[in-house]
């Protein structure tokens, strides 16, 4: 029988169709095609890129934009909100506008075009990482700007618009939904139990042991009770920190191995497979909060939204967070 199942943050409820009920080998993945020619990412095309505004590993004698480097992050070129200006809010009747202030950064993640995030060694992936956090740093200097969106599109049907391996930065001048959602749902259950709802889930899960994909002295990535998704997973710190900018060099190389296990686990239960995920954080400037808890959410694309999602608000999963964590936990690395 289908299932309704409720997010105890965000009270958004998912509907668990297990009539349509799948195992790994039912979902198609279309592969990713090669186009080859020019990529603008590539070592010895700094050119043709924004001037860097972070970059590691080039020797200190070589100068900005050279060709020697492990990670680059330039502005985007195409941005989405522009970094100069002001906001010049203003009314119209009952609407409201602004200036599309902000910025738009790339990260790239490697000079290999071919290298796959999910398989970068350790020492190339812990880069992105930190490269997250210094940015976020210095972005939230900027008045400005209320939030960084931290996110990856990996795959076409995911929206990568590019094939070599990068990721993005997005400042913005509000605070995006649902991470006001979040903070409102986390705040509302901190009042009535005194306690973080994202702690809860921790020791549940640990507890429970039924959807606890992996762990580490420091993180654990679990399916999530209600999933939007199918393979959906949450990768979280066991201690409690509201912000992500926070995180010492331990920290991040922790979170570096569970994430590339994560991901190798995902690859492996599906080959190719397409998938967002995205860092989500507290607010800019923001005191310590004991209500929320910064967590990356990754999300598989092998679901569609369609009438039925987009009128109703609805996610229908074809399979319970149960199943694919065992598939996770039993593929062989």
């Amino acid at each position: 029988m289908p299932e309704l199942r409720k997010d105890p943050i965000l009270g958004r409820w998912i509907i668990i169709a297990r009539e349509r009920g799948k195992r790994p080998t039912d979902f198609v993945v279309e592969p990713s095609k090669t186009k080859g020619g020019f990529c603008p990412l590539c070592p010895e095309h700094e050119k043709t890129t924004p001037d860097e505004v972070l970059v590691y590993g080039r020797e200190p004698w070589m100068g900005p934009n050279s060709s020697s480097w492990k990670l680059r992050v330039v502005p985007n070129k195409y941005p989405a909100l522009v970094i100069e200006g002001e906001l010049d809010k203003q009314g119209e009747g009952l609407y409201d506008r602004m200036n599309g202030i902000g910025a738009h950064e790339v990260v790239i993640e490697s000079p290999n075009h071919e290298d796959q995030f999910a398989f970068l060694p350790h020492d190339q992936m812990i880069l992105t990482f930190r490269a997250f956090r210094d940015r976020i740093r210095d972005l939230s200097q900027d008045e400005r700007f209320a939030y960084v969106m931290v996110f990856k599109n990996y795959g076409k049907s995911a929206g990568a618009s590019l094939e070599h391996s990068h990721s993005q930065l997005v400042a913005l001048p509000i605070l995006p939904r649902m991470v006001v959602a979040e903070l409102e749902g986390s705040l509302a259950y901190y009042k009535y139990k005194d306690r973080c709802v994202f702690c809860d889930i921790i020791r549940q899960e640990i507890q429970q042991d039924i959807r606890l994909v992996c762990e580490n002295d420091k993180f654990v990535t679990l399916a999530p009770f209600a999933p939007r998704s199918p393979f959906e997973m949450w990768i979280m710190p066991r201690e409690h920190h509201s912000s992500y900018i926070n995180q010492d060099e331990a920290s991040l190389s922790a979170l570096t191995n569970i994430f590339s296990e994560s991901l190798r686990r995902l690859d492996s239960c599906i080959p190719g497979v397409h998938y967002n995920f995205v860092l989500h954080t507290q607010p800019l400037r923001s005191k310590s909060l004991g209500h929320y808890h910064w967590h990356f959410e990754i999300v598989p694309k092998l679901s569609s939204i369609a009438g039925f999602e987009w009128g109703s608000g609805f996610y229908i999963n074809p399979i319970p967070p149960e199943d694919t964590c065992r598939y996770l936990r039993e593929v062989e690395l």
